[in-house]
């Protein structure tokens, strides 16, 4: 039983950081129509933040509270100055988010010097119950997204301002008739998705060694889990990734771990053939 428990506490541990990534990128691509391929540059910003904080002497958690807001600036004015100009062709603004994504990381890994960085956990140790110990900081990161979802939900369904994301999302030329800047919206929606990707970063590089390829481990799990979520949902990208989370961190201890990212990739493109719409398919952002 106490396995069990350890076991499930690692796996949310694990959906978490997922969850949190999925949210931003969800976001953008439901509103957008378009997959940012810099998303994964995006959370190595948000990790580099809190090195940067914690090299200079202002502690980590100084760059975990200002990752957000520091990304969230730079999605911001891509967004403005380069990514505006290729909704029209979507493939184009994959290609240049990709790019983009690469000069970010080029840019990070000559910072960084090639080396790998560690980080200490802005609150370290464990705490116990019934005998069994679990992570503060991993305790900590499952708070933050269940305070994240619940916050994202209630400011796309319970505000002015997501209503009006909501009714660009269904109908642009609409929205547009009706007095919404439907520009700045794109705008603050593709911040607000960036910050959520430094959020990430930030409560993740405490667990992994900071490198410049940090981002590019989650990227592909993040795809995979809006493709199974389905695309223009809020409920849909969560639900694939606690699917896709769930699946990795949990097959390595039932398979060896050489043939547990493959098969989280198999069953997930199964599913989504056989479901191409994604696990939701009602109701909007």
């Amino acid at each position: 039983m106490d396995f069990a428990i350890k076991f499930v506490f690692d796996i949310a541990a694990f959906t978490s950081v997922m969850v949190l990534i999925v949210l931003g990128l969800g976001v953008i691509a439901s509103m957008m129509g378009i997959f940012n391929f810099a998303h994964g540059e995006l959370v190595l910003l948000g990790a580099y933040t809190v090195y940067l904080c914690d090299e200079h002497g202002m502690g980590a958690w100084t760059g975990v509270i200002l990752a957000p807001f520091v990304v969230g600036a730079v999605g911001f004015v891509l967004e403005r100055t380069i990514i505006r100009r290729f909704y029209a062709t979507p493939i184009i603004a994959m290609l240049g988010t990709y790019a983009i994504g690469l000069i970010i990381r080029e840019i990070v890994r000559g910072l960084l010097g090639g080396h790998y960085k560690a980080i200490p956990e802005p609150i370290s140790g464990a705490f116990a119950i019934g005998g069994m110990e679990f992570s503060i900081w991993r305790s900590f990161i499952i708070a933050t997204t269940l305070a994240v979802i619940a916050g994202c939900y209630l400011l796309l369904s319970r505000t002015s301002i997501g209503l009006r994301v909501r009714g660009a999302l269904e109908n642009p030329m609409l929205a547009r008739a009706c007095g919404i800047s439907t520009g700045r919206l794109y705008a603050l929606t593709f911040a607000f998705g960036a910050a959520l990707a430094g959020l990430a970063g930030a409560l993740i590089v405490p667990l992994y060694a900071l490198s410049a390829d940090i981002g590019i481990r989650f990227l592909v799990q993040a795809f995979l889990s809006v493709m199974l979520g389905g695309v223009g949902t809020f409920e849909g990208p969560v639900l694939g990734a606690a699917a896709v989370g769930g699946m990795a961190a949990g097959l390595p201890w039932v398979v060896i771990p050489v043939l547990a990212d493959p098969l989280v990739f198999v069953i997930a493109l199964a599913i989504v053939r056989l479901r191409p719409q994604g696990f939701i398919t009602v109701g909007r952002l």
